[in-house]
């Protein structure tokens, strides 16, 4: 299977290799790619054939966020059209996160905004000591809307609301008390560590993987229909907010943001 934006590499143990293939954009979500993990969840991460998905990236960061072409034209959308957009970006983490095979995270080098959701879905993510992470939506004046769901039934309120307005970076340490990470391990020993996770899933029933997974959704935190129509309605409302215009503009043009304080 062929796709634009992602390396898609199977083994004949049924392993899948997931590598997000945009690394002269740092990876970062644009339309295509977005409807390339839509499509990747709904095919080869349901197909029982696949044990176990490994989500990686090319280049030297994980995940930017989103793309600044994109980012452009949302500011230029009406509000229609802005859900739309919001409503593909809501599907693709809703797709990935109930997908039948489990998903583990390898993640070496930045995650930022939506990386962070990315991260959120997985069932499990090893992370470089190089690592970083941080939900940089509110330096654009807007919220981590679509990706909260996840964000928060993975950390928790009380640990979310650590990083989730302020958009600082944070390393993988903090990562793993956050409870996004599971373990933190250097560079040259993350493929290891990854087939240390990968292995189990190996001896195990593909079904009750699957069963087992949708059981757990079921009774952790609530992420339904209406959830997330709502965060979709959020992030449409902040869009309108002159601090969107400002944040957005400031950013496109490299410039500080009004609301920058200057430095000493």
């Amino acid at each position: 299977m062929s796709y634009e934006t992602l390396d898609v590499r199977v083994d004949e143990r049924g392993v899948v290799n997931l590598i997000l293939a945009r690394p002269d954009k740092k990876n970062a979500l644009n339309a295509h790619m977005i409807a390339d993990l839509t499509d990747f969840a709904g095919t080869v991460g349901n197909d029982p054939r696949t044990r176990v998905v490994v989500l990686s990236a090319a280049g030297d960061v994980f995940c930017a966020g989103g793309d600044l072409v994109w980012m452009r034209d949302q500011i230029n959308a009406d509000r229609p059209t802005r859900m739309k957009e919001a409503r593909k970006l809501a599907d693709m983490l809703r797709a990935l996160n109930e997908m039948n095979a489990p998903l583990i995270g390898k993640i070496h080098g930045g995650a930022f905004g939506g990386g962070v959701g990315i991260a959120s879905i997985c069932d499990v993510v090893i992370a470089s000591d190089r690592a970083k992470f941080a939900l940089t939506e509110t330096r654009l004046g807007l919220i981590p809307a679509t990706i909260s769901p996840y964000v928060i039934a993975r950390m928790g309120e009380g640990n979310a609301r650590r990083v989730f307005m302020s958009a600082r970076v944070f390393d993988a340490a903090e990562a793993a008390r956050l409870n996004l990470v599971a373990a933190v391990v250097a560079p040259d020993a993350l493929d290891s560590r990854i087939e240390q996770e990968v292995a189990p899933y190996l001896t195990v029933s593909p079904q009750a993987v699957g069963a087992s997974k949708r059981l757990a959704r079921a009774l952790g935190s609530r992420i339904d229909d209406a959830v997330i129509e709502d965060t979709i309605n959020r992030l449409a409302d902040t869009w309108e907010t002159a601090d969107a215009k400002e944040g957005i503009d400031a950013f496109l043009n490299k410039r500080p943001a009004r609301w920058m304080a200057p430095k000493t």
